[in-house]
């Protein structure tokens, strides 16, 4: 676990920012001189991780390792600060995946846990580690655990597991002749699984036409900046694809949305009397530039935040104290005290069941799947605008007055 994480940390060109630095090449470098503390939700994939790992050495790669020092490293890692006990349901669905591939074949395949994968013939320098490698056949198989519930992440035409692809052709191709990469994402806790088939001949192709000169570049520090949604990042999601660490500060980025503030303030616009009203092309075109526009803010107050919380200065700008909710210091006492004061229990608490994510922790992958799963339901998600290339469908709507949409039952109420 501690090289897969200090690979992570040190290789300029990563696999998990390709569609980064591809786009835009001297961000790579950009980065390079920013020094950023791992966050929580990183340090709690790497945990997970870690436990992936040692339940695939135990099933695979270390036929020697002994009942006791399996229990021994697994009791190692659950001492660790951020584990939690849901980990061993989720892992082990992972670990159900590799081996319903792996088993699959009627002879035994090659089988590689934690494995670096050396992509520098199209990247300078480029390596990462693949969670799972199978060959069998002309077949390679790519598996990669996120632990992350932020954003769902696909298996289509993701950079980093193609990188990876091109990393265990590299070094296995020729040996096993492989034709075609089946690349796989294990995302067990939204769930999310997906699988995607690719001929090597195109991944090759893609190395040459894509990768190769962008990667040049990038490890120079030259190309030019290109802003774009890629910039973010879903830092719960913990594969980080894109996300930038100079994106808050990034001066491309800053003349990008400071020229749509600009264009919608022209004055010499103005003179040439446009109508009052934005057409709905204007507002098209608008919005979506604004979305990018509205996530650059929010990420340039989280970087001046932390830089005037770790003692630094912005000047004109200072930390306050933000708005909070009163609260009871020892709940229980207190309600304990109103009962012998003759409240009724029932006027004083709600009895309502946990949230669905506190009830996934505490049952085992049994109940999950034999009991909770027959309950679970998905309802339609609240209509949310999206740009028109967006991958999700776009939703029917079912056309209704205004009195039917806001009025009666459905009528604005406030939460507790």
């Amino acid at each position: 676990m501690g090289k897969k994480k200090e690979e992570r940390a040190h290789a300029l060109l990563s696999a998990s920012s390709a569609k980064k630095w591809i786009h835009c090449p001297p961000s790579a470098m950009l980065e390079g001189s920013i020094v950023e503390e791992e966050s929580d939700y990183a340090k709690e994939g790497t945990l997970a991780h870690g436990i992936c790992e040692l339940k695939l050495q135990k099933m695979f790669t270390d036929k020697n390792m002994t009942e006791r020092t399996y229990k021994s490293r697994l009791k190692k890692l659950q001492q660790e600060k951020l584990y939690a006990p849901e980990m061993e349901g989720f892992t082990d669905e992972y670990v159900d995946y590799v081996s319903g591939i792996a088993f699959s074949f009627q002879t035994a395949p090659f089988v590689a846990v934690e494995k670096r994968l050396d992509y520098s013939p199209w990247a300078p320098e480029g390596f990462g580690t693949g969670d799972a490698v199978i060959i069998h056949g002309k077949q390679l198989h790519i598996i990669d655990f996120k632990y992350g519930k932020g954003v769902p992440v696909k298996a289509e035409e993701n950079y980093q597991l193609m990188l990876y692809a091109l990393g265990a052709y590299h070094e296995f191709g020729m040996l096993f002749g492989i034709e075609e990469a089946c690349l796989h994402i294990i995302q067990p806790r939204i769930p999310n699984n997906s699988a995607w088939t690719v001929s090597m001949e195109k991944l090759l192709e893609w190395g040459e036409r894509v990768v190769k000169p962008s990667a040049e570049l990038a490890y120079k520090g030259g190309g030019e900046f290109r802003p774009a949604d890629y910039c973010k990042g879903d830092e719960e999601n913990y594969c980080r694809n894109g996300f930038c660490k100079a994106y808050g500060r990034c001066r491309a980025t800053a003349g990008q949305n400071l020229a749509l503030m600009e264009e919608a303030f022209d004055t010499e616009r103005n003179v040439k009397k446009l109508p009052p009203m934005l057409s709905w092309e204007e507002v098209g075109r608008l919005l979506k530039r604004a979305m990018f526009l509205k996530s650059w803010v929010e990420s340039l107050e989280k970087v001046s935040l932390n830089h005037i919380a770790s003692g630094g200065e912005i000047p004109g700008w200072k930390i306050v104290e933000g708005r909070s909710n009163r609260k009871l210091s020892d709940a229980d006492v207190a309600l304990g005290e109103l009962i012998k004061a003759g409240y009724e229990e029932a006027v004083l608490y709600n009895r309502v069941p946990v949230a669905l994510g506190e009830l996934e922790k505490v049952c085992s992958k049994e109940d999950r799947q034999n009991i909770l799963s027959r309950y679970i339901i998905k309802p339609q998600g609240k209509p949310t605008l999206a740009p028109a290339d967006d991958k999700r469908k776009a939703m029917e709507i079912q056309r209704v007055s205004a009195a039917e949409a806001f009025g009666g039952e459905n009528s604005y109420k406030e939460e507790d």
